[in-house]
């Protein structure tokens, strides 16, 4: 490791734990929900610059990326920076946005989904330049955009348009500094029954399209039950998220419904799959009813709008793949214990890295995942150390693997 210790990187971490809680302090202070990330955005390109990135730029999108090195082997390190909104104010107990701080803890709505992860990538890009680890890489720092509204949709266009396309990518969502390799894929389901209208003191003149989405209903319930498993993902899962209708009146017979499914797959699942199931339930095809993806066509910040379906593939890399080997033999290194390797509950801009384009992912990020939406959302400050070590060493591992791989 260039005659650098593993020691030496923790040593390091540690010393800049006071800048990366300030940081992160500072983003949680911004709102930045979903299309409305503009200020943090600024904000990360401030600290950037300020640590010694030897280049940011913010794309079309306004995903921001901040280059260390000049090497042959692009790695890549992403963080969604927008959030979620705060839902039921009561249910907090501090400001999300001032947020709180004690000697081990900070809180408020992104401390830990997900900008957690982008102080520690911020400052494990000044650990390299202090410790001269740049080797025969260029370390990419991403802080994309829209991932909570559609996940994945920023690197659909940092691999299309910015033509970026690293070797890997470390995903820094939360795992509790544990080392995740995949998850469930997902995509968001419309299922719409149609009927007639008519005045609602003589109902058998309509038809009611809400009494055709009723068993639809429980059918769909049924079939959460019985959905493929797989040995490491998971079940496949699926949830009626929400239900809307038209009528001409609070006097008159619905003649629209339809319903949101929050379908969850696993591997060997596809969108088609997932679609057929669906549209095969009796219910269903009394009905004439239609199932179909939604598609996501939001405007950025930046006023944007790249479409896509809301489609989003399962991955997963094997134990053995150099990219976990080297996460592995990082986490050794640093800490002297065996990591847990493990995969996520929820998704990640992986579905797109590695679901759509084959780009091999790897997780660790600071904070847990049941913070992730939650009220009064928190972190670890230890986790942003030990992340912030972490990303500095994982890319000299992973650039000696592969040295080792050649000879």
């Amino acid at each position: 490791m260039n005659k650098i210790t593993f020691q030496q990187i923790l040593e390091k971490a540690q010393v800049y734990e006071k800048e990366m809680v300030a940081f992160l302090r500072d983003m949680i202070r911004i709102p930045s929900e979903s299309c409305g990330e503009e200020k943090v955005i600024l904000r990360i390109k401030e600290e950037m610059e300020k640590v010694g990135f030897d280049r940011v730029e913010i794309d079309k999108m306004g995903n921001i990326l901040g280059y260390i090195g000049h090497g042959k082997h692009l790695i890549a390190m992403d963080a969604h920076i927008d959030t979620v909104g705060i839902g039921d104010i009561k249910n907090w107990k501090f400001d999300p946005y001032l947020g709180y701080e004690d000697e081990t803890t900070l809180g408020g709505r992104g401390a830990s989904d997900q900008e957690g992860g982008m102080a520690a990538m911020v400052y494990a890009g000044k650990i390299i330049k202090d410790l001269q680890l740049e080797d025969e890489y260029t370390l990419l720092v991403t802080g994309t955009v829209q991932e909570e509204d559609c996940d994945g949709l920023p690197w659909q266009y940092i691999i299309e348009e910015d033509k970026v396309r690293p070797e890997f990518v470390v995903i820094t969502e939360p795992t509790s500094c544990r080392i995740y390799r995949g998850h469930r894929g997902r995509m968001e389901i419309k299922v719409a029954t149609h009927g007639i209208s008519c005045h609602g003191s003589a109902p058998e003149r309509g038809d009611n399209a809400i009494y055709k989405m009723a068993p639809i209903i429980l059918e769909i319930k049924e079939l959460n039950n019985r959905l493929k498993d797989d040995a490491f993902l998971g079940k496949g899962t699926m949830t009626i998220s929400e239900i809307f209708y038209t009528s001409p009146s609070r006097c008159a017979v619905a003649d629209g419904c339809w319903i949101s499914i929050d379908r969850r797959l696993t591997m060997g699942e596809t969108y088609q799959s997932a679609l057929e199931e669906i549209r095969a339930l009796p219910a269903v095809q009394d009905a004439n009813a239609v199932v179909e993806m939604y598609d996501y066509q939001r405007p950025s910040y930046t006023g944007l709008v790249y479409p896509t379906e809301s489609y989003f593939p399962t991955w997963v890399i094997p134990e053995d793949h150099i990219i976990t080997r080297a996460a592995v033999d990082s986490y050794r290194g640093l800490f002297l214990k065996e990591p847990v390797v493990d995969k996520w509950t929820f998704s990640t801009n992986g579905v797109t890295i590695m679901g759509r384009y084959g780009i091999p992912c790897i997780g660790f990020g600071p904070g847990d995942e049941k913070e992730a939406h939650a009220p009064n959302e928190k972190t670890r400050k230890q986790d942003l150390v030990t992340c912030a070590a972490m990303y500095a060493a994982i890319p000299v591992i992973y650039v000696s693997h592969l040295a080792k791989e050649q000879q």
